[in-house]
């Protein structure tokens, strides 16, 4: 896996990753950023969230089971002093769909954090990591 990320002036970079896709970055406002698109920090955050919600909807599906929806909200604290690493990371799942059972859905966030999302078992390096959800059950 690779990237480039490139200064493009203004407090501004492009980051492109080797598989052809490009995001726009920015530092923090009294650092000579202007708030026109995420930090690094947060986009550590959405990456973490991204793969562990790829996980759980994959192993429900693989399982047959109903899901239609999963939704992750992070919320996160960091270090006071630099390095200003993330230092508790919560994850709150929501998932939809039709029929599944509570045990099901745990174990397969478990298996995201335990053995499968390499970016959360990273963050757990340094960060206390937290989950809990909640299941929606969605009409016929």
């Amino acid at each position: 896996m690779e990237c480039t990320v490139k200064w493009a002036g203004e407090g501004k970079f492009i980051g492109e990753t080797g598989s052809g896709h490009a995001v726009l970055l920015e530092g923090a406002a009294d650092l000579g950023g202007r708030n026109h698109a995420p930090r690094p920090m947060e986009l550590i955050l959405v990456g973490a969230g991204g793969c562990t919600a790829y996980d759980v909807v994959l192993i429900l599906k693989r399982g047959r089971h109903a899901v239609e929806g999963c939704e992750v909200k992070l919320t996160s604290e960091r270090a006071e002093t630099d390095p200003k690493v993330f230092t508790k990371i919560h994850y709150h799942y929501i998932v939809s769909g039709r029929g599944l059972k509570h045990d099901v859905v745990e174990r397969a966030i478990k298996l995201s954090a335990d053995k499968y999302c390499s970016a959360s078992i990273m963050l757990g390096k340094t960060a206390e990591i937290t989950h809990d959800f909640e299941l929606v059950e969605l009409g016929a």
